[in-house]
């Protein structure tokens, strides 16, 4: 059902885009693109979890193909929403809330690619399915490198920030290299040995302490204005899902880096690689579940005092499908069942949330709700009183 309905909105989408109704095609932002990364982390982590599940890779291997397709549409859509649009495209840029969604872009390609590799290859034949992985990888990086020294360049030249302006929209343009680095881990199997292999090896582990060590200060912001100002309304709440990104994905970039790293490096640093998968990715885990615990808190908290639909509820499921696949790389590097079964509840979460959140999108999609113009002030924050 989830795959009909994205099917049937990309299909509303293209026919809003020769219609003449100006006003929906008029604001489509880089924000959509987090819905592509929110389907294509289902097939991901599917394809890897380490429970084995009749129908699983099946599924997984459908929901793949419905992501990449959604990708054609959305890039497709977007360019002509530059053409038609040119003014209130590049507007986004200048919005302070809305630029920080650039990093959607690139994170949707990579996960495309990703799941090329894990998945793709059952329909497209190993070779084209790599080969897709290695434009989209690449384009997927540059495009990442980009936004994690363009957005904040601007955060810190242009925008006016205030003091409560910290929000989880902030990690998604220094998330990207991330996951440059979990899909370029997937392709390091698939590159000749010696050199090249040597470089993108290193070159992961460059991105995901750039991506790491950027997202630890954002974090640190969006956890002091939570303490200072609160929730800062409903349409952010879901956000601060997005922390959980970083934490799960570099889990699982240091274990995929600890598995590969012997086709790469000498065995004394494999070995240490291996091992900081483990010293590293379980302290970290547990962090995640801490957060996983406020966010939930806080969000059902919101949700009773009134919760409208938006394109931020995507954010409830790429960042816990990254949840989902560093849980399992330490089910896979610990062979601790306690890791499965966690790695397989995380899964359930993210079906669960995933089936909303595209339900929901559809019926705005259709109705062009969501496609409205982005707020030109940052949101200011203020702790509610309690009920």
């Amino acid at each position: 059902m989830p795959g009909g309905i994205l099917r049937t909105l990309a299909l509303a989408i293209l026919a809003a885009m020769t219609a003449d109704r100006p006003s929906i095609m008029s604001y489509l932002g880089p924000n959509w693109f987090a819905s592509v990364m929110g389907t294509g982390i289902v097939a991901t982590a599917g394809a890897s979890l380490p429970v084995h599940v009749p129908g699983l890779r099946a599924f997984a291997l459908a929901v793949w193909v419905v992501s990449a397709v959604w990708l054609v549409v959305l890039a497709l859509a977007t360019g002509a929403h530059w053409v038609r649009n040119p003014v209130v495209a590049r507007s986004h840029g200048r919005n302070p809330q809305m630029a920080h969604f650039y990093g959607a872009a690139p994170m949707a390609l990579l996960t495309v690619a990703s799941g090329a590799l894990l998945v793709g290859h059952e329909l497209l034949g190993a070779r084209v399915a790599v080969d897709l992985a290695w434009v989209l990888w690449v384009a997927g990086t540059l495009g990442g490198l980009f936004t994690a020294m363009s957005i904040p360049f601007l955060m810190f030249t242009q925008y006016r920030v205030e003091p409560d302006a910290a929000f989880g929209g902030w990690l998604m343009p220094v998330v990207p290299p991330m996951v440059s680095a979990a899909t370029g881990a997937l392709l390091i199997p698939h590159m000749p040995g010696g050199t090249g292999r040597q470089t993108m090896l290193y070159g992961c582990l460059a991105m995901f302490g750039l991506s790491l060590v950027a997202s630890l200060i954002i974090i640190t912001m969006v956890w002091s204005r939570l303490a200072h100002f609160g929730t800062s309304g409903t349409a952010r709440v879901p956000t601060l899902w997005i922390v959980l990104g970083p934490l799960g994905q570099s889990i699982t970039v240091a274990g995929l880096l600890g598995t590969d790293a012997a086709l790469a490096v000498d065995r004394t640093l494999a070995d240490g690689m291996r091992v900081f998968a483990v010293l590293y990715g379980v302290p970290v885990w547990g962090f995640a579940v801490l957060w996983i615990a406020l966010a939930t808190a806080l969000t059902l908290r919101t949700l009773r005092r009134g919760m409208p639909f938006a394109l931020t509820w995507w954010s409830l499921t790429f960042p816990v499908g990254t949840f989902v696949t560093g849980t399992t790389q330490l089910a896979a590097h610990t062979d601790l069942p306690a890791f499965r079964v966690a790695a397989a509840i995380g899964y359930v979460g993210l079906l669960c949330t995933w089936v909303l959140v595209a339900v929901r999108t559809f019926r705005g999609g259709v109705r062009g709700a969501l496609f409205t113009p982005p707020a030109a002030e940052p949101i200011r924050a203020s702790k509610d009183p309690a009920p």
